[in-house]
């Protein structure tokens, strides 16, 4: 177990936690959610002893071992990959080093004897003789191949340096295990894997990510942070989204009687009761969710952008046709022969494991890259708008927000701009920030503002959740969904996917899958996509 106790943090004037008082308890994983900047990572270091609060303190239960998620990727770059996994459990690694170091010496004596049979017990009672293998094993399920376990972490890529990273802070079945954000680049197989380990995890989680899908799967509780303080809602993400959303639409209805707002309690309570008999928890989470009052519930303070895209006509049903289209990049291949008809109303994933060939080929249909070989055909009736990875480009004016967005507005009127970015989540003074200084969050609603504007009939979006918070994933995914045009997008947010794509392209290093009329759901679990992803992938090595 692991509590804050009156937890008040400040920077200057500036107070994140006032007085926050919280337990997490054994068997449960708490999902730790807020606004960007409310404090989350912080308060996740808080928990771990890196950050010391302004006032209050935490408690941990006497003997239990707490791990957390390490950020730095480049802190274990001169040690070999299997042991930095064990560096993640201090004691034993210390323990192995105590006793390899009394075994070298070359004057062994009888009170070094003593002290490596001291250590040998504590090795065996900490499972050392299980440690490479289990380490190992944690190393393969993420995706790091046997042949890198012994070379130095310098020699991996970022994203495998991040799964390593997470190896660590499993390994060894910590009492409390601290993670923030630990699916940032894992792709959806390693995703469900993790999912799948912290569902079955029987001591105590805490977790921030931004992946909705992830949060239902694994969460028993979500700890919320609004108002600097954090309240403790039983049941998953949807379930704590959907129950703020009901607590404020009770309390703006003045005229309804309370005797009808408990019956639309119950009715909600009783949906979300029924599923919660797929978890491991479900009699204990049905009984805390049935004893639900009006009390418990609260609104919260968190605003959602408001994100439709409205074409301004329709496009025609021939929409986009590839042929034979080849690009190259640092003499890597990104595809090659690339066959494709696109039609109205396709709103296709692309997914695949070496984001590099979707960042390219999406380019290549926003015509900002020029494929080697091939070519492709819009439709006349086409207009198009693109999302980048990268928005540098179009923040490096020095203007203001409502300056900048008047660049692409269809009405260049200031009251028109000033609305349209008070939609989105901008108003008064801050429509009058320099766009040089916006977080990546506020740049990601300004580039989803801009296109907009545009009024274009095909979107292509290459990573658009990220850095956005869970609210505005949430109204951008609403937004796509409602789209009545054509969506080329690509996403690591498996909810996002799942209820915005009806067809699934995966770029593989042999060729394509293509599974047009499909939800991702669908495509995981189909055997013959299995099978096609196995002969596709196993020739070349993963390019992340």
């Amino acid at each position: 177990m692991i509590s804050a106790n009156n937890v008040t943090l400040q920077y200057g004037k500036r107070r994140l936690f006032e007085e926050a008082n919280i337990v997490f308890s054994k068997g449960n994983c708490y999902g730790l959610i807020g606004a960007n900047g409310s404090g989350k990572s912080t308060f996740l270091k808080i928990l771990s002893g890196e950050i010391d609060p302004t006032a209050g303190s935490v408690s941990v239960s006497k003997g239990e071992r707490l791990s957390m998620l390490k950020q730095d990727q480049f802190a274990y770059d001169e040690h070999p990959v299997l042991m930095t996994v064990f560096m993640g459990y201090e004691r034993l690694y210390q323990v192995m080093n105590d006793r390899d170091a009394l075994y070298a010496k070359p004057d062994f004596s009888d009170e070094d004897g003593i002290r490596v049979s001291e250590l040998e017990g504590e090795f065996a009672e900490m499972d050392g003789w299980n440690a490479e293998s289990d380490a190992g094993k944690l190393l393969s399920d993420l995706g790091i191949s046997e042949d890198l376990h012994q070379v130095n972490m310098k020699q991996l890529e970022a994203s495998q340096k991040v799964r390593v990273l997470l190896a660590q802070a499993l390994f060894g079945n910590p009492d409390i295990l601290l993670l923030d954000e630990p699916t940032n680049h894992l792709d959806m197989e390693t995703s469900m894997w993790l999912e799948e380990f912290l569902y079955n995890f029987e001591n105590t989680a805490i977790v921030v990510s931004h992946d909705r899908h992830f949060l239902d799967k694994v969460c028993t509780h979500i700890a919320d942070i609004d108002f600097g303080k954090i309240q403790l809602f039983p049941g998953n993400y949807s379930f704590w989204s959907a129950s703020s959303q009901l607590a404020q639409r009770q309390r703006s209805d003045a005229n309804k009687k309370v005797e009808d707002k408990r019956k639309e309690l119950q009715n909600f309570v009783a949906r979300f009761s029924a599923n919660a008999s797929k978890s491991r928890q479900a009699t204990a989470r049905k009984k805390v969710l049935e004893k639900l009052t009006l009390d418990d519930i609260k609104p919260s303070s968190r605003k959602y952008p408001h994100i439709m895209f409205t074409p301004a006509r329709d496009a025609g049903n021939d929409l986009l046709e590839l042929n034979k289209l080849g690009k190259t990049v640092n003499d890597i291949d990104m595809f090659q022969n690339l066959n494709l008809t696109v039609h109205r109303g396709d709103k296709i994933a692309f997914m695949g494991r070496n984001d590099l060939a979707k960042t390219t080929l999406f380019q290549i249909l926003a015509e900002e890259l020029a494929p080697d070989t091939g070519n492709l055909k819009w439709g006349i009736t086409t207009t198009r708008s693109y999302f980048p990875k990268d928005n540098k480009k179009y923040f490096e004016k020095d203007l203001n927000l409502i300056d900048w967005l008047r660049q692409y507005s269809k009405d260049s009127d200031e009251n028109f701009v000033r609305g349209f970015l008070g939609r989105m989540l901008f108003s008064g003074e801050e429509t009058l920030k320099k766009v040089g200084v916006l977080s990546g969050g506020e740049k990601v609603r300004c580039m989803l503002s801009k296109m907009m504007n545009t009024e274009a009939n095909v979107l292509i979006l290459d990573e658009p959740t990220n850095h956005l918070d869970l609210e505005s994933i949430t109204a951008l995914n609403e937004g796509l969904e409602k789209f009545r045009g054509t969506v080329f997008f690509s996403s690591h947010d498996h909810q996002f996917v799942q209820t915005i794509a009806n067809r699934i392209i995966e770029l593989t290093p042999n060729g394509i899958i293509d599974k047009p009329d499909t939800t991702l759901d669908e495509y995981l679990m189909n055997e013959d996509v299995k099978k096609q992803r196995k002969e596709l992938y196993s020739e070349e090595p993963v390019v992340q």
